[in-house]
């Protein structure tokens, strides 16, 4: 039987010029034939959890997932895990308001020390924008100043970030355009973080979910979520722009930065789902103007997606560099907080979602929306 999944999986693996214990660095070496099993009964989540038991390895994992993914092989394995994940998304709202707190607590408040290790200072934990940078302090200057640049803002604008992260943006924004802001996440680890390195600018952060906005009576300039849009869920598209609609004032406009899907999607890789951001999903191109139309004027839309390659890649050279310390890390309990079975699983997220933007799977989009459309028009800033 083992054999035969084998056999089978070199025939596939051919189509992306992948071999089982080939010598080039995109080649897969495996360590256990359990592998081909879980591969074929489970397909993405077996690849992935059979990689995190260590039954097989590649010296670069980005290459190899560039590779398979733009062969699209996986299109081409039947996934029964998939089905079943599709069909819990189809009847099941996996981002409705109960479950909301569940992406901080599972993956944003994993450690304010693991972010610190792998993002740049400002802890901008979104794609940066390459165009004219070297490197990747310059790359998320540059993408807050580009976002900042897009809405036009002045000093003395109110602005609300939803998803606001470690408070990077707003505190960009407050710091070199002078306006005040208002930042609501999930995360009591990154309320707490952001609270303190805001402290003295005319910024508040709360511990806050965007539904909560729906029948606010506050008013906001202008709005931005940055990273943020992909733990919605399709089925809270409307609501999320429902809300967005009601906080921001006549004239203002809305910019929205996500990771976008090139075809419409009801599910997660399950993989992502079940290690990494639980109850995300990626929208496309018709999910966003389908919910979004009758409420907001589109004026601009920006893909990027190229670009989170490199970003991705840092992240991992970072983190990588950083692992010796953070090995060491304990929690209250003085148990480690990462172990190695959790430095295979990042080292497996970064670099197969670099192969993902390598391969353009998946997009990095800015999309800026006005409420009523822009008197004369809006001009778009690159």
């Amino acid at each position: 039987m083992s054999q035969s999944l084998k056999q089978k999986a070199e025939e596939l693996l051919s189509l992306a010029g992948v071999k089982l214990n080939g010598t080039m660095p995109h080649d897969i070496q495996i360590h256990d034939s359990e592998v081909y099993r879980r591969v074929f009964s489970q397909g993405s989540l077996g690849l992935g959890e059979s990689y995190v038991d260590g039954l097989w390895d590649c010296k670069k994992l980005d290459e190899f997932f560039f590779h398979i993914l733009k062969a699209n092989l996986d299109n081409k394995i039947k996934k029964s895990s998939l089905i079943i994940h599709i069909l819990k998304a189809k009847f099941n709202n996996r981002q409705r308001k109960s479950k909301a707190f569940e992406i901080g607590e599972k993956h944003y408040d994993l450690g304010n020390d693991l972010y610190k290790a792998m993002l740049d200072k400002r802890m901008t934990y979104t794609c940066g924008y390459w165009k004219n940078a070297k490197d990747l302090e310059e790359a998320q200057e540059a993408k807050l100043d580009l976002v900042c640049k897009k809405l036009g803002l002045k000093k003395g604008d109110k602005v609300l970030d939803i998803g606001c992260g470690w408070g990077s943006f707003l505190k960009f924004a407050a710091e070199k355009y002078g306006i005040k802001g208002v930042g609501i996440t999930v995360s009591k680890e990154q309320v707490s973080l952001a609270q303190k390195l805001c402290k003295r600018l005319p910024i508040e952060i709360r511990l806050q979910d965007y539904k909560d906005l729906l029948k606010s009576h506050e008013k906001f300039d202008y709005i931005v979520s940055l990273g943020m849009f992909e733990h919605v869920g399709y089925k809270n598209y409307k609501t999320f722009f429902s809300v967005v609609n009601n906080v921001l004032k006549e004239n203002g406009l809305f910019l929205l930065h996500t990771i976008g899907s090139n075809k419409p999607v009801t599910n997660t890789e399950p993989w992502i789902s079940k290690y990494i951001f639980p109850n995300s999903m990626l929208p496309s191109i018709s999910q966003i103007s389908k919910y979004s139309e009758d409420l907001f004027v589109m004026e601009d839309w920006h893909n990027f997606g190229a670009d989170y390659d490199k970003t991705l890649m840092t992240w991992f050279k970072n983190f990588n560099k950083n692992w010796p310390e953070l090995k060491l890390k304990t929690n209250k309990n003085r148990e480690r907080k990462y172990d190695e079975r959790f430095y295979r699983m990042w080292k497996y997220y970064l670099l197969s979602c670099a192969g993902l933007f390598r391969a353009r799977k998946s997009q990095l989009w800015q999309i800026v929306f006005s409420r009523n459309g822009v008197k004369g028009g809006y001009e778009s800033v690159r």
